[in-house]
């Protein structure tokens, strides 16, 4: 059911375009005044069979994996803690659609493709990416606290038939340490000086949203000049948050520097505690010395390594410049799973070059230093060891216990829940299914009168 959830909507509206037969669209259910269509069914059905064999019952399945969101969507709505901003289905909207652009090669054969501006396909599933959101937000506070203990684990694999323990393909441990490039006081005033010509060009009467576009370093919020909506405290950087907050509506910022470059901002409408605002960000720009300085010095930690004069593990807690994996052994944990280990065929996410790199290495071995393009779509060199590789094999607690750990956290998250589903039902909530699926066989009683 999970899997439904977080799948693909430009995916599924991929196919609902371009592959699926045509056919006569209606209402198949609905869920407390939210409306599933056939076309809904037919599009995640699609999906479902491009990568599994489909039974009798698949369709069902789809539609209660739709139920169970639109449930999760319609207590979402009603729960005051749950907001999902602009901003966060701009930046989801966006991560999705540079994924699907890269999947084509370029934003002009995507738009072939479907025959209409990428502008208009994000208008187009907006609603939809908000479900999603909030459906993720809702599910993780139904199953927020649930823990697996060493016991819970051994007891769950355990309890799966021998003829039944999964196979277990080929995967990898990667570890990095980064060296990104020390930006020269040059470099930095010059960004700065830029930030604030732009910014006395808006006081003079220039469009921001327009300067915004054309000027702009940040990603997320230049192609729609410059907005971010429903801001609230906490989702954005510190010093970001202390003008957008401290202004009021109409006013402008002066020039201020956070971690990723200079800014200035202009409160659009502050409407209780979040606040809409208009920014340009410029980011100082390494120069081939800066790149240069930080390539040498990788250099050095990676012949110290080599020469076993300085562990991986310490040369990551004392020199990246990656916070995320420094302090852990400079450990990549896949984001899909939360675990440190990688399918191969899923490497390509985390670099295109990566699969090459690790080919002609042995476990224990450290590349040479690598230039490559952080997800903040700045440049940077790192080095990567190869943890460990792992044969095709039948999985076993020794090995695998990370995942296993995860598949009987999974399983125990799905009895909490199904038992909410079925509580939701019990209070009254308005289901109704139409008659072609009145004989599915469902995990919950979504037919329950």
């Amino acid at each position: 059911m999970k899997r439904f959830i977080i799948c693909s909507i430009i995916m599924l509206a991929a196919a609902a375009c371009k592959s699926q037969p045509q056919v006569a669209d209606k209402v198949v259910a609905v869920m407390g005044g939210k409306i599933i269509l056939q076309s809904e069914v037919q599009s995640q059905y699609m999906e479902y069979v491009a990568e599994n064999a489909a039974t009798p019952e698949t369709k069902c399945k789809v539609l209660e994996s739709l139920l169970y969101e639109k449930l999760l969507v319609v207590e979402a709505e009603k729960d005051s803690t749950i907001i999902i901003s602009d901003a966060q289905v701009d930046q989801e909207m966006e991560k999705r659609l540079n994924y699907y652009i890269g999947q084509f090669g370029s934003k002009e054969k995507f738009e072939t493709f479907y025959g209409k501006t990428t502008e208009q396909f994000k208008e187009e599933l907006r609603g939809d990416v908000k479900d999603i959101l909030l459906a993720q937000q809702m599910r993780g506070k139904v199953t927020e606290g649930i823990t697996v203990s060493p016991e819970d684990v051994r007891k769950y694999f355990e309890s799966i038939p021998v003829d039944s323990i999964p196979f277990i393909q080929s995967q990898v441990e990667l570890a990095e340490i980064i060296k990104k490039p020390v930006i020269s006081s040059d470099e930095k005033a010059l960004a700065k000086q830029k930030c604030e010509e732009l910014r006395q060009r808006v006081l003079k009467g220039e469009s921001m949203a327009n300067l915004a576009i054309l000027y702009s370093d940040d990603p997320g919020s230049a192609k729609f000049g410059g907005l971010y909506k429903d801001i609230k405290r906490r989702e954005f950087d510190p010093e970001f948050e202390k003008r957008a907050f401290s202004l009021n509506d109409g006013d402008y910022s002066e020039v201020f520097e956070t971690q990723f470059g200079y800014h200035f901002l202009q409160v659009v409408h502050r409407h209780g505690e979040l606040v809409d605002v208009r920014h340009i960000l410029i980011v100082p720009k390494g120069t081939e010395e800066d790149m240069g300085k930080a390539k040498a010095e990788l250099d050095s930690i990676f012949k110290a390594i080599t020469k076993d004069s300085l562990s991986f593990n310490e040369a990551a807690a004392r020199f990246s410049d990656d916070k995320n994996t420094k302090y852990s052994g400079g450990i990549i944990l896949n984001p899909q799973t939360g675990l440190s280990r990688w399918d191969m065929d899923q490497l390509g996410q985390l670099d295109p070059t990566i699969s090459f790199t690790i080919n002609s290495m042995k476990v224990g071995d450290v590349s040479q230093p690598m230039l490559y393009n952080t997800p903040d779509a700045k440049q940077a060199y790192r080095i990567i060891k190869l943890n460990n590789i792992t044969k095709p094999h039948k999985a076993n607690l020794t090995d695998d216990y990370q995942q296993i750990q995860a598949a009987a956290l999974s399983k125990k998250e799905a009895k909490v829940v199904n038992d909410w589903i079925n509580h939701k039902l019990r209070e009254g909530i308005y289901v109704k299914i139409d008659a072609d699926y009145q004989s599915c066989h469902f995990q919950n009683n979504w037919l329950t009168p």
